[in-house]
């Protein structure tokens, strides 16, 4: 059975998450979707902003996504997959305040919703002009671009070039593994955010190796930070699997993003391996020719134990 692919929004608020959806509602691709806007506050507004023809909008309010958005999306998408007519893809625009952990989470956790659909990818929008303040604000900003597959720096427009080099600096300093596009109103290809297979475990083992390079670690003034983790040597599969599962299951909620592809004594297969918080899933696949024999661990979260990690992973080690 084919599954329906989920693409998340997510954004500060005014980066311009309503106008990518509508540019991906109105662009002649001939695809119907279904459309979830997570609202904040009792009154749904952003539903009314949204235009498409063939497109249905279904809104959950009290937009606290940490409390309540899971069950209203089991909730929306399971009644989405009984429909007769399947739609070809569900866009999911979450509040500007979110924090998308618990979205992503859903389309793991819940066995009919994980059976039927498929993460796409977390899309982030960036704000140019406003992302200083954003970050200045609360901590929301930094965790919608750690999250992200995708981040779209919109309103290039209104900043110079020395000034859009430094907001892509910043979000290489969260997230040193997502694809990167610059916008005007969210004027991007589509190709650029959808179809992205970005949960996918095989695309991890095809993409570019480059995003699991060693260097990309750092700290920022609110706890988030990344870090990389490499080795030469392959991994255990069995130490590996079970370290990774006791770190989600102890410090899930500080793990926002993980990710890693790890070489096995066998030399015929590596191990994959991806997260959300205390969501993980590991898989060995065959090693393609040229592919390197090393171990590759990234992390992006909040008050990362550089040294307990380190020592964990080293652990792991054949």
């Amino acid at each position: 059975m084919q599954k329906t692919p989920v693409t998340i929004l997510t954004g500060y608020l005014g980066a311009g998450k309503t106008t990518l959806l509508n540019r991906i509602l109105t662009e002649p691709h001939g695809r119907r979707f279904a459309v979830i806007v997570n609202e904040y506050g009792e009154v749904g507004i952003d539903g009314g902003l949204v235009v498409g023809a063939d497109e249905e909008i279904f809104e959950t309010n009290n937009g606290c996504v940490c409390c309540t958005v899971r069950g209203d999306l089991i909730r929306i998408v399971s009644g989405l997959l009984r429909r007769p007519r399947p739609f070809d893809g569900i866009l999911v625009e979450t509040t500007g305040l979110a924090d998308p952990g618990p979205a992503v989470q859903t389309f793991f956790v819940d066995e009919e919703i994980a059976s039927r659909t498929t993460l796409d990818a977390v899309v982030t929008v960036v704000d140019a002009r406003q992302l200083a303040e954003a970050f200045a604000t609360g901590h929301e900003a930094r965790e919608q671009i750690a999250f992200a597959d995708v981040v779209l720096v919109n309103k290039t427009d209104l900043v110079d070039e020395d000034g859009l080099a430094a907001v892509e600096r910043e979000v290489r300093r969260i997230n040193p593994f997502a694809a990167l596009h610059r916008s005007v109103r969210a004027d991007v290809d589509l190709s650029a955010v959808l179809d992205r297979r970005a949960f996918s475990l095989e695309r991890i083992l095809a993409e570019d190796p480059g995003f699991l390079d060693p260097g990309h670690h750092h700290d920022h003034g609110d706890g988030i930070s990344s870090l990389s983790l490499t080795s030469d040597r392959p991994a255990a599969p069995e130490r590996f699997e079970a370290w990774v599962r006791s770190l989600a299951a102890e410090k899930g909620r500080d793990l926002l993003r993980y990710k890693g592809l790890l070489a096995l004594p066998d030399g015929a297969e590596s191990m994959v391996v991806q997260g959300v918080h205390m969501v993980v899933e590991t898989a060995r696949m065959p090693r393609r020719a040229g592919e390197r024999a090393d171990s590759r661990f990234v992390l992006i979260g909040r008050d990362l134990d550089r040294h307990a990690l380190r020592e964990g992973f080293d652990a792991c080690l054949a």
